[in-house]
């Protein structure tokens, strides 16, 4: 079974000191980051996120459609869609923002990185609890989709373009539809900083399957063309001829021959 504890960081902290961190923690996860200003007025996940916060202030005390319709016009501006009644712990980094959908339920810890194109969906209608949990530290590639109310440890990561339908345990890297997970062992933290953003490094299960899987044909193949090679005909130093039936077969082959 897979638990984590989400989205606590935030509770108690000012709607102002979430903004800064939201802000703040792009420098470390995005190269291309180069002063405050260009952050602040130019990058889509950043606004999106700063909406939300605002959003779900409006939902926790009560103006629900006050709340959608900030949200929607959130996402009129972003193209990133984030329920106001998600629970999003600190330093969320939407990275390029585009086509990313956190849904109502969906619940997302600490220090979690998402590219374009991510999907955090539902897979019922009912009103219960119906959108993935993400843990601490989660990076989540580009186009991936996170689907039902499973669980994702802390410090996992998905490949791109991956579909995930089933709990992935601390520590592991998921790739693949559906989602295949790799285990990473002795991996507490992913760097001294916390988050780790190289999900380029992602292995490949079905290849190495094949690989071995080729490998071993191979040797069968090999096998089998050693017990089924012709013997050497050694006829000539042998006295055995009457009961040799190697003999006995060269000798009818032969005689077929004749005829």
């Amino acid at each position: 079974m897979v638990s984590v504890s989400i989205a606590q960081g935030a509770v108690g902290q000012s709607l102002l000191g979430q903004m800064k961190e939201d802000v703040s923690c792009v420098f470390a996860r995005d190269p291309a980051a180069r002063n405050l200003p260009e952050v602040l007025l130019i990058y889509p996940g950043v606004h999106a996120v700063l909406v939300y916060r605002i959003s779900h202030r409006f939902w926790l005390a009560g103006w629900k459609f006050a709340a959608r319709w900030l949200s929607f016009m959130g996402r009129w501006l972003t193209n990133v869609d984030i329920h106001p009644g998600a629970k999003i712990g600190r330093r969320l980094f939407i990275d390029h923002g585009a086509g990313v959908v956190i849904g109502e339920t969906a619940e997302i810890g600490n220090d979690v990185t998402l590219y374009h194109g991510v999907t955090l969906g539902g897979t019922s209608w009912n009103k219960a609890k119906r959108h993935p949990t993400l843990g601490n530290n989660v990076l989540v590639g580009a186009g991936a989709k996170i689907l039902g109310p499973i669980i994702l440890g802390d410090n996992v990561r998905v490949g791109a373009n991956s579909v995930v339908n089933k709990n992935v345990p601390a520590c592991c890297t998921v790739v693949g539809i559906p989602g295949r997970i790799v285990h990473r062992k002795n991996v507490q933290i992913q760097n001294a900083f916390g988050f780790d953003l190289d999900h380029h490094l992602i292995p490949d299960p079905v290849g190495k399957a094949l690989h071995c899987l080729v490998e071993r044909m191979d040797k069968m193949e090999k096998r089998v063309a050693k017990a089924t090679r012709p013997v050497k005909n050694d006829c000539a130093q042998c006295e055995a001829e009457d009961v040799c039936h190697v003999h006995a077969s060269i000798a009818h082959a032969s005689s077929l021959e004749v005829h």
